[in-house]
């Protein structure tokens, strides 16, 4: 890597079989048929990473991958502009897969981890022997609470930020480590039922508040399709997205970080990164897997021009 890096995104990849447009939602026993069908890299770290690339940074992926699609998935990483070179293969898992099934109003996934198995042990030494350099690291997936201080220790070695963004892992949402554990670091990216599962409360603000009293900076909560909220030293704020129609909402928690990385790595206000990654967030859901819709750069200003509102809550 002869450029030095904006980010190194960390985290689990799949192959997504991503299929649409069915009839009904099945029930179990039942069998629906999709009008569409495509195949594309996925994880929220794939799609986090892509989207940063896309707007510019210069980003590089961390992952392990298997023998039986690693070429394939480098080269479109590498197609998408982001430094593959980070990648790891292993030799006898295959690289880790999800069948989705999505409307635009929801989705389902049937996922195996593969090569992925190896990955939370790969990102710890990695960090521990000087192979993550840059600017920043964001984390894309939920490590092993009995680890996690040792991995943030070992990144910070380089004086770099640290943004995590767990997804949905019941079991450590739910323990009171957690909360602890993201202290240390400087932005936290939950969607809405995540931070119930952390909190126990139902109101963005007060689950916000939660965070905040548990020590959190920094707090950027998605939701949905009514936007996002954001803690942000004590002080809240909200956003609501732009106007899209939806096609496919896969990735768009995954998109929606990617932008508010890029504002908040650009020093950008709270408010300018939270309306960000709804813009982000929001175009993505026009277009199939969370990739192909993020907006390019002049799309991004078009949308910012516009003006959307954002307020601060008391």
């Amino acid at each position: 890597m002869s450029t030095p890096l904006d980010v190194i995104v960390a985290g689990e990849l799949y192959v997504d079989m991503i299929m649409s447009g069915f009839d009904f939602w099945p029930r179990p026993g039942t069998e629906a048929f999709a009008k569409e069908y495509r195949r594309d890299m996925g994880g929220g770290a794939t799609i986090t990473a892509c989207g940063l690339a896309k707007l510019g940074m210069r980003a590089a992926i961390f992952g392990i991958v298997g023998s039986d699609s690693g070429d394939w998935m480098a080269g479109r990483f590498k197609q998408a502009g982001v430094d593959a070179s980070l990648l790891r293969t292993d030799a006898v898992e295959p690289t880790g897969f999800t069948v989705a099934a999505t409307t635009p109003e929801d989705r389902a996934f049937l996922t195996y981890a593969g090569a992925n198995h190896g990955f939370p042990q790969a990102l710890l030494d990695a960090a521990a022997s000087s192979q993550l350099q840059a600017r920043h690291i964001h984390l894309g997936f939920a490590p092993r609470l009995d680890t996690a201080a040792e991995l943030f220790r070992a990144i910070r070695q380089y004086r770099c930020t640290i943004s995590i963004d767990v997804g949905w892992h019941e079991d450590w949402l739910a323990d009171p480590r957690a909360l602890a554990i993201l202290k240390n670091v400087d932005v936290f990216f939950p969607n809405e039922v995540e931070a119930h599962a952390m909190t126990r409360e139902d109101d963005p603000a007060k689950a916000l508040k939660r965070f905040a009293d548990a020590g959190l900076d920094r707090v950027a909560l998605k939701l949905g399709a009514r936007g996002a909220a954001l803690l942000w030293r004590r002080d809240l704020y909200f956003a609501p997205p732009p106007a899209v129609t939806p096609v496919d909402t896969t990735g768009a928690g995954d998109c929606f970080d990617a932008g508010f990385l890029h504002a908040w790595l650009n020093n950008e206000t709270p408010q300018q990164c939270l309306i960000t990654g709804n813009i982000c967030g929001a175009l993505s859901t026009e277009g199939y897997g969370g990739i192909a819709a993020f907006p390019t750069p002049d799309r991004l200003n078009q949308e910012l021009k516009k003006g959307p509102a954002c307020t601060k809550w008391q």
